[in-house]
């Protein structure tokens, strides 16, 4: 599938294949990899950073679900809808996040660079925890990658990236940008 260019209908895409690995998730208990991370802990970690993010920088308040403790697939569900539902909102279409890191962005574009994003790398999180298709789109691979190798010394100062895995020169795009975030990309449960 290729993904749109629209932050609304990429969203949609993105957490659509998101959902489909939460709701294939048999063991929530499953490691992750994320040094210290179940597969419970991918969905709490996307529950849980963006709902602050989106009110502090733009005054929304998305609905709550359940904790991704106690039923991580009702709270991915919950919170990926209120996602979805202030980006398909037209009253919201004029709106701004403003961040004193990132400055002021139009909130659909904001949404779709920071947490659209991170739900697309952690697709790979929870599928590979999980043994579940872990295949991503490989033009957006090459769009991140692209955009995030031009500031990577932000990003790793961020804390959010781990060092960089290196991967073989001749590596697909997805395996080069798994590398590039920290993750290994030859990773497997034990």
């Amino acid at each position: 599938m290729t993904l749109s260019d629209r932050p609304a209908e990429r969203h949609r895409q993105v957490a659509g294949l998101f959902t489909d690995r939460v709701r294939g998730t048999r063991s929530w208990d499953a490691p992750a990899p994320v040094a210290g991370w179940a597969a419970r802990d991918v969905v709490r970690h996307l529950t849980t950073w963006f709902p602050g993010f989106l009110a502090s920088g733009a005054g929304i308040d998305l609905p709550r679900g359940p904790s991704a403790d106690t039923d991580p697939v009702r709270a991915w569900q919950v919170h990926c809808d209120g996602v979805q539902s202030v980006l398909d909102d037209r009253r919201t279409a004029d709106r701004e996040l403003s961040n004193p890191h990132t400055g002021n962005l139009p909130l659909a574009a904001a949404i779709d660079r920071f947490y659209t994003a991170d739900v697309f790398l952690h697709t790979w999180d929870l599928a590979r925890a999980t043994g579940r298709d872990e295949r991503l789109d490989p033009g957006f691979c090459a769009r991140l990658l692209t955009e995030m190798e031009q500031m990577e010394d932000v990003l790793r100062a961020s804390g959010h990236y781990g060092p960089r895995v290196e991967v073989p020169g001749d590596a697909d795009v997805q395996t080069r940008l798994l590398g590039f975030i920290g993750r290994d990309p030859y990773w497997t449960p034990l």
